[in-house]
């Protein structure tokens, strides 16, 4: 982690600015688990007494939270968007779903076009090499590893754009999209056919921003989140069809002497 020596001011106040910056540009994730107290006394070079000042003021604001006996954690601060009422009507509501994809679509080729042109280094490493885990995951024909690699892809991506707004945003519709709120994405990643063009899309993606083309890296995500849409509604008319033939088959059973 990124801890970097206090100078001079009041130790314990600089901690705790340092770490609610961690915390406001990302790097720090809700429920992640900070070093142990020694060792987190030695990277900020403060006293241990300082630390603790320190984290008993961000646990007052509510930014940190103590588990007996694993230590130390960011706090669960995003939250959901929405409320959970609100999240089960998504769940059942198609409308929802796609307007969802359109957001993702606007907000991920920006964040595409900002990652292309702002992204470090480092940030395009990191993008290209779950790019490569994918690959693998792709090799081995695993629908769940696949779905994983492609939420931190994405999230890779919005990281990189160095947007902090844009990043707990874009961290918070993720975690709906894990839970499947919006679609499962594991039974795209079963069609052999739609995991070979995700996967294309994907590399598409990766190698506009590994060019720095911002324009190029904005389109490839508009073309990808435009396939997704067109396989979850081919999907959608798929599962109607198969339950509206299960219906028709119970119906025939009953009325058979």
């Amino acid at each position: 982690m990124p801890f970097q020596k206090i100078e001079s001011e009041k130790l314990a106040s600089a901690v705790v600015r340092q770490i609610e910056n961690l915390i406001v540009e990302g790097v720090l994730r809700p429920g992640e688990r900070l070093p142990s107290e020694r060792e987190l006394s030695e990277r900020l070079a403060v006293s241990r007494p300082s630390l603790r000042e320190a984290v008993a003021e961000l646990q007052q604001e509510g930014l940190l939270t103590t588990r007996a006996g694993s230590g130390i954690f960011v706090a669960e601060v995003l939250g959901s968007a929405f409320s959970p009422a609100l999240i089960r009507l998504f769940a059942r509501n198609d409308q929802a779903v796609f307007d969802y994809l359109a957001f993702r679509r606007d907000l991920e080729g920006m964040a595409a076009e900002r990652a292309a042109k702002m992204g470090s280094d480092t940030d395009l490493k990191v993008i290209d090499a779950i790019l490569t885990r994918m690959e693998t995951a792709h090799g081995k024909r695993n629908p769940a590893d696949e779905a994983a690699l492609d939420a931190q892809f994405h999230m890779a991506i919005v990281e990189a754009s160095h947007n902090i707004i844009m990043l707990h945003m874009m961290r918070a519709m993720f975690d709906l999209l894990s839970e499947g709120v919006f679609y499962n994405r594991q039974i795209m990643f079963r069609n052999r056919s739609t995991r070979e063009a995700l996967l294309e899309q994907h590399r598409a993606i990766n190698a506009a921003i590994q060019a720095r083309d911002g324009g190029a890296a904005r389109a490839a995500v508009a073309a990808h989140m435009d396939f997704v849409e067109v396989a979850l509604t081919e999907l959608r008319k798929a599962e109607r069809h198969e339950a509206l033939a299960r219906l028709r088959l119970q119906h025939q059973s009953a009325k058979a002497p």
